[in-house]
């Protein structure tokens, strides 16, 4: 019954911050014109908060190892912004408010402890981006800050200044990218670029009738090795068509994942399900 509470708390975690399930999700790749001042306005008139990245509940094992009551284990996240203006800044931006939080949760070992809590805070512009008479995304500038909240040599930390941007090439592709000027202050962590990376890219891809997805990131390591990266593959079914609640299978292969083992080699496989925001994630 202890572990039937922990799994439905986090699960409402998640649940509190998704739309309700009967508003219509907007899709800005269902059609290939979009009127521009539709979507400026659809960004100012729509609501100050809301999600961010996507919202997980997912739980695996190790792929490699034998499955054992360590390796097995949750993953959650949750993320939300929230717009601090009202109406757009010089150059069309939006400032933002972002937060996320990623946590590990080993629920079949005794006292299922939660053994790595990832704090993500961030403040940023938000620019939407048109071409041609058609909205083809939008490019963020951010200001992060990430750090597990433990003290003495369990302490991680880093800061970065980020450049991302996701871009529409057509109905059923994105594009998206995420570039940083880290600042480690970590004490102990000073080698993170070598296991977190110094960037990121990825594609997202939806099928016809906008059910399936399929995302793949990659997270360059820091070293000359051009194949060297961390790799994240995953896949979603949304339940319904009106729905942003989905299901969800991510399989991550690399190094830091979460930040107290950034040092630590996983491949872990993860099934469960997936809140996400309305225009598209953001990663």
């Amino acid at each position: 019954m202890r572990a039937i509470r922990h799994i439905l708390l986090a699960i409402v975690m998640c649940a509190i911050f998704a739309p309700a399930a009967s508003a219509q999700i907007i899709d800005v790749r269902t059609e290939a014109n979009i009127d521009p001042d539709s979507v400026r306005r659809a960004f100012d008139r729509g609501p100050y908060f809301g999600l961010y990245k996507d919202n997980y509940f997912i739980f695996g094992p190790s792929i490699g190892p034998r499955m054992t009551k360590e390796n097995t284990n949750v993953k959650f996240q949750i993320s939300i912004a929230q717009r601090l203006t009202r109406a757009t800044l010089p150059w069309n931006t939006y400032l933002y408010l972002y937060y996320s939080q990623k946590v590990f949760w080993n629920i079949l070992e005794n006292s299922m402890p939660m053994t790595d809590l990832n704090f993500n805070p961030g403040i940023g512009l938000a620019k939407p981006l048109f071409s041609k008479g058609r909205y083809i995304g939008k490019v963020s500038l951010q200001l992060e800050h990430e750090s597990n909240g433990r003290d003495s040599i369990w302490s991680r930390s880093w800061n970065k200044v980020s450049l991302g941007a996701s871009i529409i090439i057509d109905n059923n592709l994105m594009v998206h990218g995420k570039f940083w000027i880290p600042i480690v202050d970590g004490k102990h962590n000073q080698d993170i670029l070598k296991y977190s990376g110094i960037y990121q890219v990825g594609l997202n891809m939806l099928s016809n009738n906008r059910r399936w997805g399929i995302n793949a990131i990659f997270v360059k390591r820091k070293d000359w090795n051009p194949f060297n990266m961390n790799t994240i593959l995953e896949f979603s079914y949304r339940l319904t068509k009106n729905q942003n609640q989905c299901l969800f299978v991510q399989y991550y292969n690399g190094y830091g994942e979460g930040l107290l083992e950034y040092k630590k080699f996983h491949s872990q496989l993860r099934v469960g399900i997936v809140i996400k925001p309305e225009l598209f994630s953001d990663f």
